[in-house]
């Protein structure tokens, strides 16, 4: 959890400032875009090491094993991070007001989700309320599971409004376009947006269609008699500990 903290506190300002750079001069060499692609690859992956351990604080769900769950995992991440940073670095060059503005905007929706979970990940309420602020940041880039709950319905509005504002600012750069960029620069980046943000959602559906380990109710061990296990203990301390 802390690493994922960190990734995203230094790694997504660090990914939006070099996409940015990298637009406005419009010409890289092999060192930036592998910079780039580290930095989108190390983002990713801090949530696939999240996922792994989430899994292993659950007890009623089976371990995140073998290479292709994880590599599914990754690839879903990697695309669907990479078209929304490419979309908030095109609405900087539109209008820095309106690019921060809407990142606010889903800054104060995640935090406010994340209330409404009420999660109960540290043991002071000034720290539990710091832990939701940075979740709420973290969910302005990608959606990840903050309770350990069933999260189909939360992850199916994420990414539907991911979707439409997707579309929603390719749609203003068409309309409106900027003298910064010429048609023959801004259809590439239109294309890359679109194919990674498709390919993104391909892996989410394939992931948890196909990987996600869910232990069925055959699997589960029985219970002890006697005293009831509690269930949520190692989640509610997970950060924590």
């Amino acid at each position: 959890m802390l690493r994922l903290f960190e990734t995203y506190l230094e790694g997504c300002p660090q990914l939006i400032l070099q996409l940015y750079i990298l637009l406005e001069h419009g010409q890289a060499n092999f060192s930036q875009y592998s910079a780039i692609v580290v930095s989108c690859c190390a983002i990713s992956w801090s949530t696939v090491d999240y996922q792994i351990a989430l899994r292993k604080s659950l007890p009623d769900k089976n371990l995140l094993n073998g290479l292709c769950p994880k590599v599914t995992y990754l690839f879903y991440k990697l695309f669907t991070l990479l078209s929304w940073m490419l979309c908030v670095v095109l609405l900087l060059f539109l209008n820095v007001k309106i690019a921060l503005f809407l990142l606010l905007l889903l800054w104060f929706l995640g935090i406010i989700w994340a209330f409404k979970k009420q999660t109960q990940f540290c043991t002071s309420i000034s720290m539990e309320f710091l832990y939701r602020i940075v979740v709420g940041f973290i969910l302005i880039f990608t959606f990840f599971n903050i309770k350990g709950q069933n999260t189909k319905c939360p992850m199916s509005y994420y990414y539907i409004v991911r979707v439409l504002a997707t579309l929603g600012i390719l749609i203003v750069f068409w309309v409106f376009p900027l003298s910064v960029f010429s048609p023959d620069y801004f259809i590439p980046i239109s294309i890359t947006i679109i194919l990674t943000l498709l390919l993104g959602i391909i892996f989410l559906i394939v992931y948890y269609g196909t990987f996600h380990p869910n232990r069925s109710e055959e699997t589960k061990c029985d219970e002890i008699d006697g005293k009831s296990v509690q269930r949520d203990c190692r989640m509610r301390y997970f950060l924590m500990e």
